[in-house]
């Protein structure tokens, strides 16, 4: 069975990973306390299905804790258990229910939403380390369907490296585990023709390329990375992600994180690419 576990922040959009994954034919269990997590798998064996998705989160806060042991048993009956972790930043989420009008499930606590918001982070704080993390924050839905359909395909035989390029003006990346800073290297923005171009177009990569600035980071960001990466995988960890950062997240991150990217893929691990402020166009 490949089980995926769906967890995160109220407002993060776990409800639009969890019906993309019901339109692609998987079993669905929205808010499961996850005490009963093994039994319920169990349950559905039977009846043949292979792919089940399941969301858990703070509606069962009291059983949180038993979560490890339950993707500890089911792991070694054999199942394709993936976990994946929605966030966002705490303000995008205030403006989300502040649009929809929805209520935090918090909040009957007599909390603020913005209190609710701090409260439900520090209680999932454990559940995120447990998979893979998704910043939210300025994914559209789109984006986010994109996201999970690729988290699902992957081997995960291997560890799972993920580069990642972002403007700094639109926020760091809450899912990074390294973030890198290129804003101090020669900028193609202020080239009036390669301007309205990105990391990924020629004559931009020609320009950063001529750089011997570029190339020196390009080396170092990589030695770092291809030097803890087998630290990383004795750790366990099933996913690592890097973000390289710019001013506007349109050229040197971009070029970067597809250099840094081609290099990375000659070893073991499984490399994808995203490019937070291009994904979207």
């Amino acid at each position: 069975m490949q089980l995926i576990l769906i967890s995160g922040l109220s407002g993060s959009g776990k409800s639009i990973a969890l019906r993309m994954l019901e339109d692609s034919g998987f079993y669905c269990i929205d808010n499961l306390p996850a005490s009963l997590l093994t039994s319920v798998v169990e349950q559905v064996r039977p009846f043949g299905y292979d792919h089940v998705a399941i969301s858990v989160d703070t509606r069962s806060a009291a059983a949180l804790g038993a979560l490890p042991a339950a993707l500890d048993t089911l792991r070694a009956s054999g199942d394709d258990v993936r976990v994946l972790f929605l966030d966002a930043q705490t303000d995008t989420l205030i403006r989300r229910f502040s649009e929809t009008r929805r209520r935090h499930p918090l909040s009957g606590c007599a909390l603020t939403i913005p209190e609710s918001v701090a409260q439900e982070r520090q209680m999932l704080g454990d559940v995120a380390e447990l998979g893979h993390r998704i910043d939210t924050s300025d994914l559209s839905a789109n984006q986010l369907r994109r996201y999970v359909r690729t988290f699902v395909s992957l081997d995960i035989g291997s560890l799972v490296l993920i580069i990642q390029s972002f403007g700094f003006k639109h926020g760091v990346p809450l899912d990074a585990d390294f973030v890198f800073d290129t804003r101090c290297l020669p900028n193609p923005y202020y080239d009036p023709e390669l301007r309205p171009m990105t990391g990924r177009d020629a004559p931009v990569a020609a320009f950063l390329a001529a750089e011997p600035q570029v190339g020196q980071m390009e080396d170092d960001i990589a030695g770092l990375i291809e030097r803890w990466l087998p630290a990383f995988r004795l750790d366990n960890r099933n996913y690592l992600t890097v973000a390289i950062g710019c001013t506007g997240g349109q050229h040197r991150s971009v070029y970067l994180g597809e250099r840094l990217a081609a290099r990375l893929r000659q070893g073991e691990q499984t490399v994808l690419v995203r490019h937070r402020e291009l994904d979207e166009a």
